[in-house]
């Protein structure tokens, strides 16, 4: 009897061992197929990086405008009769128009913008002073009638001055550029006589300090000019 009793806790205590032995290979084989778990799981992975966008420049303020103009007022050499000599400017006011007196009854005529109602002026003048892409300082008057325009504007394609300006004695007038080339043909400033970037590099290739500039009034034509 006592070895039945022995026989069957034997029996009892091999089936124990058996089923925890299944039971831990069954969790060792889990734990196999999962990943280990994170220690730290508050140190996270950086994310994926992505290239920025590709950057453009931007463009200048009149870059890819087209203004077609009349042909009027394209740059030409035309028929011109005037006594006054080669190298001679002349200003057209009302036609607006400015010749570059070439000599033998030519001239490079040029479209221009002139001074507004109650801006245009006539008179001699020379050329006493030539600048490049010229910063811009509007004059008392004009900051006392347009108080908001700024004190001072550092030259570039966006001063209204342009490319180039030729200032004329000690008055407050400039023949010069424009970044508006829309204006040409038009009685808009006030009093300064603009053409397109353009011409007016082209004029200035051609003028010097001391060139005579004729300012006519607007109730006079600029040919067969007497002077």
């Amino acid at each position: 009897m006592l070895n039945l009793f022995a026989s069957k806790l034997m029996s009892r205590r091999a089936a124990a061992f058996g089923a925890f032995a299944i039971g831990a290979f069954a969790l060792s084989g889990q734990a196999a197929a999962a990943p280990p778990p994170q220690l730290f799981p508050f140190f996270l992975a950086p994310p994926t990086q992505v290239a920025p966008p590709t950057e453009q420049a931007a463009p200048l303020e009149d870059e890819g405008t087209v203004v077609e103009m009349p042909a009027r007022l394209k740059r030409q050499t035309v028929s011109y009769a005037t006594r006054e000599p080669p190298g001679t400017v002349i200003i057209d006011t009302p036609n607006t128009y400015l010749y570059y007196v070439l000599g033998g009854g030519q001239a490079i005529r040029y479209g221009i913008g002139v001074g507004r109602d109650g801006f245009t002026w006539a008179g001699v003048q020379n050329i006493s002073k030539m600048a490049e892409w010229p910063d811009w300082t509007p004059p008392p008057e004009m900051i006392a009638r347009q108080p908001y325009l700024p004190r001072h504007m550092a030259g570039g394609p966006g001063n209204p001055l342009g490319a180039r300006a030729m200032y004329l004695g000690g008055t407050v007038y400039r023949i010069h550029g424009t970044n508006a080339p829309e204006t040409i043909g038009t009685h808009v400033s006030s009093g300064c006589i603009r053409l397109t970037n353009q011409d007016v590099s082209d004029l200035y290739s051609r003028v010097n300090v001391g060139t005579k500039v004729v300012v006519l009034p607007m109730d006079r034509r600029a040919d067969n000019t007497e002077r």
